[in-house]
């Protein structure tokens, strides 16, 4: 899978700039599910406000994340139930770069989402022993416990393009080959498709303005959900049938 088309026409920004403009680790953050040739008139659009995270030589960057949960699935549960105060558990490693996150995104208050995050030297879903002094400390802040008996349970793989404002007020991410691993078995989205997310710290932006008027339509999607309920038919989660069945043949 390559680079969404067109993005090459959007000014490049290195990580720090992208991060310097739009960190948005505490945002609120929307998904909307794409074709993927809707794609380059949608950047044509964003072109002259918006730049794209380069390394010089790709637009487009190998993600993989490996997500922690108990034996019962109590995260996956209360995101599932859509608990008020509820958190995911993983490490996302940057493959491109051999770099590995350990993560804890948190919901916070008004649906905005709180992503904590520290360096990781373990293996991919590995809890070491800083990773859960560093669980400890984020949680006990968040007033929640640290579940018992924490597993590697899920896995996805995907290339991410990332698109930031110049105003600093936007940062729009573009997933596109997402094969989703759980229980031994994989299931890939339909290629024709790719997961936009857009993240902001404040209401609904001009790009989704776009969107809407394109037909689109925010989703309830989770990358860890799709991967327990698409080789799980049986683990409960309604809510995101309809965003699965149109992105994975397997449903």
């Amino acid at each position: 899978m390559t680079a969404p088309a067109g993005l090459g026409a959007l000014r490049p920004m290195s990580l720090e700039q992208v991060n310097s403009l739009a960190s948005l680790t505490m945002r609120a953050c929307r998904k909307y599910i794409a074709p993927a040739d809707l794609l380059t008139g949608l950047v044509e659009r964003l072109e002259p406000d918006f730049g794209v995270l380069s390394d010089g030589e790709r637009t487009s960057f190998r993600y993989s994340s490996t997500y922690l949960d108990t034996p019962d699935l109590l995260t996956f549960r209360h995101h599932r139930q859509e608990r008020r105060r509820r958190f995911k558990i993983r490490t996302r490693t940057y493959l491109d770069s051999a770099l590995t996150m350990f993560e804890v995104k948190l919901k916070g208050g008004r649906g905005a989402t709180d992503k904590q995050r520290v360096p990781h030297d373990g293996r991919p879903g590995e809890l070491t022993a800083e990773a859960r002094a560093f669980l400890g400390r984020t949680l006990r802040d968040y007033g929640a416990d640290v579940p018992g008996a924490l597993l590697p349970v899920a896995t996805t793989d995907y290339r991410r393009s990332t698109v930031v404002a110049f105003s600093g007020r936007e940062r729009i991410t573009c997933d596109s080959g997402l094969v989703c691993s759980y229980g031994g078995h994989s299931a890939a989205m339909r290629p024709d498709l790719v997961l936009l997310e857009v993240k902001t710290l404040e209401g609904t932006t001009d790009t989704e303005r776009l969107l809407h008027r394109l037909g689109l339509r925010p989703v309830s999607f989770s990358k860890y959900g799709a991967a327990v309920a698409v080789m799980n038919p049986g683990a409960g989660a309604n809510r995101w049938r309809r965003p699965l069945r149109l992105c994975f043949d397997r449903l």
